[in-house]
């Protein structure tokens, strides 16, 4: 049974399981040497898409040098792949699957890290329904099933401040901090700025309005300027409390490249939407944040180091 034949017998199965009918959706998923972590989140789709009747899959690799690849290619969920030849980023790859989508598709992406939990797919579907929402995200649970604090306020001055000199954790208590710790927002919902991109779920019309993903970040804050875009054309970006998946991913600060890299490009989408000062004085914040806390660890040291080191005219850090 080739690929094409094991989807449309697995979408035969689901359609018996469940009534609603949503819009058609693909699941885009970007990999880079991911095979440790992909074929979990590829089983967890048949559960996470239950009662989505129209859907694709889309693996889009980077230039693996694992098995990445054959993992996608041979799984039964029936993924169609895309070899990007080298390592683009993640916006690239996201792009490289959007074009070869029909403009009326949905498009829920996810780290390959992720694992959908049961019927998150339909209600992440049944909000994008809704003429005023662009994108909604899904609540995150971290690997001991307790939620995370996924949700971000768009980065200020006084937020940048609040988490160099009080920490990320009191900042987000007192809400002063980019970390949004709202309780009630976690258990209930609500329209929000923006969350990390581990997985979201983008309705055609937010497609239309934003555009392509911007490359030039590479990796980090891509999502903050894509979902930004999209609140500006006028439409939200919403939390969904009751759909549900597991992140097991995000530790960046042991890997001081990415550590580096989320640093420059946190600065340089600042300075895209604020004068020179005030790009100023938010980088400072950084360097003076990372210097306080330059004993915990190398990814600390290599943030100080991205942020002293700054230049808007450079760009990101060079591929892996």
């Amino acid at each position: 049974m080739d690929a094409l034949q094991r989807k449309t017998a697995h979408q035969s199965t689901l359609a018996s399981a469940g009534s609603h009918v949503a819009a058609r959706i693909a699941v885009v998923i970007v990999t880079f040497n991911s095979a440790s972590v992909l074929g979990g989140l590829l089983d967890s789709l048949p559960s996470g898409l239950e009662g989505v009747h129209s859907y694709d899959v889309l693996v889009v690799d980077n230039d693996s040098h694992d098995n990445s690849v054959e993992l996608a290619q041979c799984h039964s969920i029936g993924a169609k792949v895309i070899q990007m030849g080298r390592n683009a980023g993640y916006a690239a790859g996201i792009n490289a699957a959007i074009n070869v989508l029909s403009a009326d598709t949905d498009v829920l992406v996810l780290n390959p890290d992720i694992r959908l939990q049961r019927g998150c797919v339909l209600r992440l579907s049944e909000r994008l329904s809704e003429t005023t929402v662009g994108i909604v995200v899904p609540q995150i649970l971290s690997e001991d099933r307790t939620i995370a604090l996924s949700l971000r306020r768009e980065p200020t001055i006084v937020t940048a401040w609040s988490d160099a000199l009080l920490g990320t954790k009191l900042a987000a208590q007192i809400g002063l901090g980019e970390i949004v710790a709202d309780p009630a927002l976690y258990e209930h919902g609500g329209v929000i700025e923006w969350a990390t991109g581990a997985a979201l779920a983008i309705s055609a019309r937010a497609r239309r309005s934003a555009g392509a993903w911007d490359e030039s970040f590479f990796l980090y804050s891509e999502e903050v300027d894509y979902m930004e875009r999209v609140r500006r054309s006028g439409l939200n970006v919403v939390y969904e409390a009751k759909a549900r998946a597991v992140h097991f991913g995000g530790a960046y600060h042991e890997n001081t490249y990415l550590s580096a890299l989320m640093t420059s490009n946190r600065i340089r989408y600042f300075g895209r939407h604020h004068g020179l000062a005030a790009t100023a004085a938010f980088r400072l914040a950084i360097i003076i944040g990372e210097t306080l806390r330059i004993a915990l660890g190398p990814g600390h040291r290599a943030a100080l180091r991205a942020a002293l080191s700054f230049s808007p005219k450079r760009q990101s850090a060079p591929p892996l």
